[in-house]
Formats: structure tokens, C-alpha cells, sequence
């Protein structure tokens, strides 16, 4: 039994880990078939760039732009006759309408004396002529509360500021970017505008687009760096409850057109008047290059008013810069791309 344990099992041990050893051995150098040259793989698959079909359909043209009330700014009054202030007709802070008197204008011109000559003795006489009197009234340009800080006997020139009218009305007013400002060509004088928890949406008036404001504080800071190309500014009408630098949004709603041609803005270059398309007469046939017109657009879609028929198959996505020949024409506008000319 001694011999057992001492020969014979350990003998046992060492033959079974030499047997699991040499399958190990066996298993990993010739347990895979590594002979490559009957399954070598190919490419089968293929690049194709997506194409969309001109169909009909119905384009609204809705732009909604983020805005904040402001005060309308004071009006104000200039002098128009350069003289002395002779009269002043309204109070500091008084409430007018537009058209009230506001203060006087006194100017006095000189005038050249009347010399006579005796016929008979040749003596001559001078008779001094009193001056020429002239008086102007400022009126007030527009209805509101007067600020008045012209004095009497105060000489003012011609364009001298002489009173301010705060009108005392708000308005809306909100940036643009530069397409929303292609989209609101031909805009109409009205939109909808909606007050952050403010009444139910009503109508403002007055619409009007200008240079962005340059001061600070009228709008929301939300950190985008857009740029912008204007100010969309509209009246509030009275009877509206609302505070300066309450936040809003204007919809302007500047045509809609139904059954028209149209593709997706991706497959158009340019947004406005004028464009271009890639159309694929055939698949498999090289993209073609046509020029179109264009007409409104909601941000997805774009109308085709010229150029394109229902149905013509383009490109759903604008050929890259350069994908063709490989090189870039900085000095066409159709090929400017930033990132390969600068700028």
C-alpha cells in the first residue's frame, strides 16, 4: 500500500498532466486551418448617394422669432429757428398730446437804416429801422409725458435738442438671423405675437425690420454665438398688459403656397432667389448641375418655381467642395468652403 502511494499515484498525476499538455500544444498550432487563399475575402458592397424625387406639396412660410418687450424709446424735439427761447409753454413732466406748444422761439434780425437826401441842401437823414421779428413754436412730436430742460432766454441753433416725449407704449422687438431675414422679404405690418405668462396670443402692429440693437439687455442671453442681421420690432397694442423685459415671440406668417414643387432645403444650394440642384437623369448616370428658382421656404422644404419638374430625381444632399475634382475654387462663391480656403 506504501508503494502505491509513493510510486504509483504520483507516476498516474505526472502522465495525465503530460497527456493535458500536449493537447494544449496540439490545440493551439494546428487546431485552426489557416490556409487563406480559399475563403480570401472581396469587397461586394458599394457607395451610393441618397436622391430624392421633386414632388408637390403645400409651403408655409411661419417664422418665429425669440424676443423680449422693451419701452419705446422718447421722441425728440428740436429747435427749427436759431434765437432766443422767449416763451416756454409747458411744464416738466406734464402729460401732452402731440401737437402741444412747447416753448416759443424769438429771432430778431437787424435791418439796414433809411437814409433820405434833401434834394435842395444835399443833407442826408437816417432813420433807423426797428429789426425783423420772427417767432417759431415747438410743438411736441408725439403724445406722452414731457421732459423739459430748456430754460427761458436759453439761445438755441437750429436741430437743438429742446424737450424729449416719453411715449409711455411698449413694444416687441427680437433679433434675426440672416435667413429669417431672407424668409420675411415682403413681410406684412402684423404678427402674432406671445407673452411668457402673459395673456393669450393676440395681434401686434406696426411691423417693421431694422439694425440689430446695440445695447445689451433687451433679450435673454442663452450663450449662442448666431450672428444676427436685424431686429424684428412691433407695436403692442393698448388694452395688452405687459412689462418691459418680459420675454417673447413674434410669428410672422409671409406666404404660403399649395401644390408646388418642392425638395427638401438639403438638396438646394442656396436659400433665396436662386439655387442649385443635382439632378440624376438615370441611376447610375453622373449628377447633373441645374440652376433654379426659388420661392418660399418653411426650413425644411423649398419651392421650385423654375427649373425642376415633378418628379425629377436629385441629389438629397449637396455635393461636397471639391468631391470631384478634389480642389476647391475659393474665388466662386458656389465652392467657398471655410475650411479649406480660411475664414
Amino acid at each position: 500500500m506504501g508503494v502505491t502511494r509513493r510510486i504509483i499515484f504520483p507516476a498516474l498525476r505526472l502522465l495525465v498532466w503530460a497527456v493535458i499538455a500536449v493537447a494544449l500544444v496540439r490545440i493551439a498550432f494546428d487546431g485552426a486551418d489557416l490556409d487563406t487563399t480559399s475563403d480570401a475575402l472581396t469587397p461586394t458592397g458599394s457607395v451610393s448617394e441618397p436622391t430624392v424625387a421633386a414632388e408637390t406639396g403645400t409651403i408655409t412660410n411661419v417664422v418665429t422669432v425669440q424676443g423680449a418687450v422693451v419701452a419705446d424709446p422718447a421722441v425728440v424735439a428740436r429747435a427749427t429757428l436759431a434765437g432766443t427761447v422767449s416763451k416756454v409753454l409747458a411744464a416738466d413732466g406734464a402729460a401732452v398730446q402731440a401737437g402741444t406748444p412747447l416753448l416759443e422761439i424769438r429771432q430778431e434780425t437787424p435791418q439796414e437804416p433809411i437814409v433820405k437826401t434833401d434834394p435842395v441842401t444835399g443833407e442826408q437823414t437816417t432813420t433807423e429801422r426797428k429789426p425783423k421779428v420772427t417767432v417759431e413754436v415747438v410743438k411736441a412730436p408725439v403724445a406722452g409725458t414731457l421732459a423739459m430742460p430748456t430754460l427761458k432766454d436759453q439761445v438755441l441753433s437750429v436741430g437743438d435738442e429742446v424737450a424729449k416725449v416719453s411715449p409711455g407704449t411698449l413694444s416687441v422687438s427680437g433679433t434675426l438671423t440672416p435667413d429669417q431675414q431672407y424668409r420675411l422679404i415682403g413681410a406684412p405690418t402684423t404678427a402674432q405675437v406671445t407673452l411668457n405668462g402673459g395673456p393669450a396670443p393676440f395681434e401686434c402692429t406696426g411691423l417693421r425690420i431694422g439694425a440689430p440693437a446695440t445695447a445689451s439687455g433687451q433679450q435673454p442671453d442663452d450663450g449662442a454665438t448666431t450672428s444676427t442681421s436685424g431686429a424684428l420690432t412691433c407695436a403692442i397694442p393698448a388694452g395688452v398688459t405687459a412689462f418691459a423685459g418680459l420675454g417673447a415671440s413674434m410669428q410672422v406668417t409671409n406666404g404660403e403656397a399649395k401644390d408646388a414643387v418642392v425638395v427638401p432645403v438639403t438638396a438646394v444650394q442656396g436659400s433665396v432667389q436662386n439655387g442649385n440642384v443635382w439632378v440624376v437623369a438615370a441611376e447610375g448616370d453622373e449628377p447633373e448641375q441645374r440652376a433654379v428658382k426659388l420661392g418660399l421656404t418653411d426650413g425644411k422644404s423649398v419651392q421650385i418655381t423654375e427649373g425642376l419638374a415633378l418628379g425629377d430625381t436629385v441629389l438629397q444632399f449637396i455635393p461636397v467642395p471639391g468631391g470631384a475634382d478634389g480642389e476647391v475654387d475659393c474665388d466662386d462663391p458656389a465652392q467657398y468652403d471655410p475650411t479649406v480656403c480660411g475664414g
